[in-house]
């Protein structure tokens, strides 16, 4: 390829809005152009990338006995009503009609569709088989931000394993996980493995491989003693309860008009947020629920989940909150609902005289005490962790950091195959549900990742597993017959020995080549300069080492510079 015939419209500036750097230097480098909020269009270094990270993806799910399909992304919308997933899933699923009136959506995610798919294997004999595609997503996230890392349409390796039970299923699980360690070491990426919400798609041992970065979207805990990770909703913590304090002092009625949250009662009050707690009202199958954290702490919905026993729960809305508190939204408390159990967060056990919601319009309490004032049906640990939480392994303050999501796995069980019916009969002839597994990376996330992580003050910094091209051959000065030719013949020798080669020629200054050529970060440089009478040229290192080399040995430089799949990272 020659860089005057190469579609890589680079910039020197771009908008001030732009926040992240992998965001900036995709755009200035021309990798990529936006198209609308959360939509970006791959130009063709981009898509040589996303290519280069697939392939890589598709040689570990392969060598792992994966096979590929690919599925549509327009799904019937029924099929998401069965799993009750159309509900969940909500204003973030894309609906749409056909011209006959049927609905449709766009697909979020491939449970359903692949489900329909595996059902083929009817037999025990056919199980264990694990499918997978890199298709498009699509999910319209209100708040799309940083480029590539939050989108609405974004392309994602996803695979599913079906197998005959739970201890089948543990297999296929860990050669995922296997090969997901095998892809990231490849690509160069350092990562953590976090224990993680199964949130829309569901299931256990769901597992999170987060690239540490600030300006990460996700939030989570790592023990830095023994290397425990999770998520703040997940994470494992010793609960330390402390005594009751003050004595109980006489319930008072205070007025607090329209004063609805945390932040608006603290501040008409006074008072600290820990000195409130919250009274959070769900729906499940088996009725409404009282939830009670501290008014400083997050409630975790799968912590919730797993103390009530139910894999679906949902908040109340507004007229069922009315219902059983009498109040508007804002204003429920403990004491006096009506038709719901209580169940308090642990940490409450040692809180007495706090201030709760009053079941009445624009009306809260002080001085609320459990057992005296309301009764708890059920105590469980329900809020999520914190930095200054302890490890429940060893003991040490968790660390906060954030992330990258890479990508992420899942248990799924019978949730999707008993809804679908996708069964097998098993050697006594008896039906049986498959038992499942999910396994997900983000292919134009993680390019958007890498360089974050592998970038300098001048562009990016590409490993050379996943650069667009292996070598640039720079010639100083373009009027310069001897240093024209040179390049010509070393482009041919390069590529005869199968590398990916872009020959700089266009007319401009040497700083313009130099500038564009670390800007688009491929990792080997062979500079043509004064040098070039004698047989001699510069091979670089993009972002490290430089030497001078004869003609004759430039392959085996460029071998040397490419053999390192990791760029020195500054």
């Amino acid at each position: 390829m020659r860089t005057h015939e190469l579609f890589a419209p680079t910039l020197r500036q771009v908008s001030g809005e732009v926040e992240l750097t992998s965001h900036r230097l995709l755009l200035r480098g021309g990798f990529v152009r936006q198209l609308a909020a959360g939509m970006y269009s791959l130009l063709p270094l981009g898509l040589r990338v996303v290519r280069k990270i697939e392939n890589i993806v598709r040689e570990e799910m392969d060598a792992a006995g994966a096979q590929e399909v690919l599925l549509p992304a327009l799904h019937p919308l029924e099929l998401w009503e069965r799993t009750g997933r159309a509900q969940y899933w909500g204003s973030e699923l894309f609906r749409l009609q056909d011209r006959t009136g049927r609905w449709f959506c766009l697909g979020g995610t491939h449970e359903e569709v692949i489900t329909l798919i595996a059902a083929e294997a009817r037999s025990y004999r056919d199980l264990p088989l694990t499918l997978y595609q890199i298709q498009t997503k699509f999910r319209d996230d209100p708040r799309p931000r940083g480029g590539l890392i939050r989108l609405r349409e974004f392309t994602m390796k996803d695979a599913y394993s079906f197998d005959r039970d739970v201890a089948g299923l543990d297999v296929s699980y860990d050669a995922m996980v296997a090969a997901y360690h095998k892809i990231l070491a490849r690509i160069g990426l350092p990562y953590h493995v976090v224990d993680a919400s199964g949130g829309g798609i569901g299931g256990w041992d769901t597992r999170e491989f987060e690239f540490e970065t600030e300006v990460g979207e996700s939030h989570y805990l790592r023990c830095e003693s023994c290397g425990y990770s999770a998520t703040p909703e997940m994470a494992e913590f010793r609960q330390e309860i402390a005594p009751p304090g003050e004595a109980e002092l006489p319930i008072e009625r205070v007025e607090t008009p329209d004063k609805r949250t945390i932040e608006q009662v603290c501040d008409f009050l006074r008072v600290s947020p820990r000195q409130l707690v919250k009274t959070l009202v769900y729906k499940t199958r088996d009725g409404v629920v009282a939830a009670l954290v501290r008014g400083d702490r997050e409630l975790s919905e799968d912590r919730l989940k797993a103390a009530l026993g139910v894999r679906q729960l949902e908040m109340a809305d507004a007229a069922t909150i009315e219902r059983v508190s009498g109040a508007p939204v804002g204003f429920a408390g403990p004491v006096g609902i009506r038709e719901t159990d209580i169940i308090a967060d642990e940490e409450l056990r040692g809180e007495r005289s706090f201030i709760t919601g009053g079941n009445e319009a624009d009306l809260h309490l002080r001085n609320v005490n459990w057992g005296r004032d309301f009764q708890v049906d059920r105590w469980a640990a329900l809020r999520n962790a914190e930095p200054e939480d302890r490890c429940a392994k060893c003991g040490t303050q968790f660390t906060g950091l954030r992330g990258i999501e890479l990508a992420h796995v899942f248990k799924l069980g019978t949730v999707y195959s008993e809804a679908l019916d996708a069964c097998f009969l098993d050697e006594d002839g008896v039906r049986k549900p498959m038992v499942m597994g999910c396994y997900g990376i983000g292919t134009t996330r993680t390019m958007a990742a890498i360089v974050e992580h592998f970038h300098d003050d001048s562009g990016i910094v590409w490993p050379a597993s996943v650069a667009p091209y292996q070598v640039v051959i720079i010639p100083v000065n373009h009027d310069d017959e001897v240093q024209r030719s040179l390049a010509e013949n070393l482009c041919a020798q390069l590529q005869q020995h199968g590398r990916e080669v872009v020959l700089e020629d266009r007319p401009e200054r040497p700083g313009v080549k130099f500038k564009d050529a670390d800007l688009i970060g491929i990792p080997a440089q062979v500079v043509v300069g004064r040098l070039a009478g004698e047989g001699k040229v510069e091979v670089r290192r993009r972002g490290g080492e430089s030497r001078t080399v004869t003609v004759e040995e430039v392959p085996g430089a460029v071998a040397k510079v490419l053999s390192s799949n990791l760029p020195v990272r500054e």
